[in-house]
Formats: C-alpha cells, structure tokens, sequence
C-alpha cells in the first residue's frame, strides 16, 4: 500500500498499526489522515526509533499489508 491508500483504508489499517506498534494511540493514529512525515515523527516518539528506520518499518510492514484491507466492490 501506498500512503494514500494508508490514509484512505486508516480503520483497517489503523488496527494493524496498533498491533504492529501497540504503544500508538488512537491519538497517533488520527495523524494518518495528514502528512507521512508528521505520522513518523510519531511512531519515533512512541517507539525510539531513529527516523530512517521508522520509515523503514513502517514502508516494510505498509507494503506487506493484505490486499484484502481493500474495500470489496460488490456486483
């Protein structure tokens, strides 16, 4: 997933994020709806990562995210 698709799926993603970095807030996640760098800034904060690997992580983890956090169209 790219960070506009983050953004747009936040609810499914969002629990994800929690499970994955369970020291965020709903809080923290609300920022998911502005920019990526602020987001970072914050899962930094919350877990003591260095910038680059936050980014790192979080990049790794969004790109493995199931596609079915998708919405289904249904015919």
């Amino acid at each position: 997933m790219n960070w506009e698709e983050v953004q747009g799926q936040m609810q499914q993603v969002g629990g994800k994020l929690k499970e994955k970095w369970a020291k965020l807030t709903d809080d923290d996640l609300l920022l998911l709806k502005g920019k990526k760098e602020v987001f970072l800034g914050k899962l930094q904060e919350r877990t003591g990562l260095l910038k680059e690997e936050a980014e790192k992580q979080f990049d790794a983890f969004t790109a493995k995210l199931d596609v079915s956090t998708k919405p289904s169209v249904s015919k």
